[in-house]
């Protein structure tokens, strides 16, 4: 590989990484669920400690399950979206670290919500991270097995006309790099 095409990629991912945000308004249009698919294969794909991969993903695209999901996230916006990924850990998958017992499952399903929501960018689709919902009222309504746990929401969908991508505000470089010891 030559250093160009290194390049070449590496900017192709920045800018794929620059125009993912946090879509807010959805089209009503429907999704394919082979474009939800192909989503979903990403994050099959996503790394996890000791390669436990301990997620599950419920795909919710019908009316009354999305009711229940506006049922559980009371604010307005969400309820543009066509579908919606429930992401699910499964704590006793996870890789636990042995010096005090810290379980990844969080970290690994960060991973793979963070590879859904670049697969979706890469396609179009808009998608934003949701963990301020009621876990016990996803959990109930969508009779998550004991032991699978609602870590977050993704609504998906294309981004209504009128969808407004914020400008990155981000601190700078300095400020969170430290090379060698804080």
């Amino acid at each position: 590989m030559t250093e160009m095409t290194d390049y070449n990629t590496y900017a192709q991912f920045k800018a794929l990484v620059s125009a993912r945000y946090s879509c807010r308004s959805y089209s009503p249009e429907p999704l394919d669920r082979g474009m939800v698919t192909a989503v979903l294969e990403m994050a099959q794909k996503a790394p996890s400690a000791c390669n436990r991969q301990p997620w599950r993903f419920l795909v919710v695209d019908d009316a009354a399950s999305r009711a229940k999901i506006c049922g559980a996230y009371s604010r307005e916006w969400i309820q543009t979206a066509p579908a919606y990924i429930i992401a699910c850990g499964v704590h006793s998958e996870a890789w636990h670290r042995a010096y005090d017992g810290k379980d990844h499952t969080d970290v690994d399903l960060a991973i793979a919500v963070e590879h859904i929501c670049l697969a979706a960018a890469s396609l179009g689709l808009g998608t934003c991270w949701v963990c301020n919902f009621d876990a016990a009222a996803i959990t109930r309504d969508f009779n998550l097995p004991e032991g699978i746990e609602p870590i977050a929401i993704i609504p998906i969908g294309r981004p209504s006309a009128d969808s407004h991508r914020p400008e990155k505000v981000r601190k700078p470089l300095d400020d969170i790099v430290k090379w060698g010891s804080f």
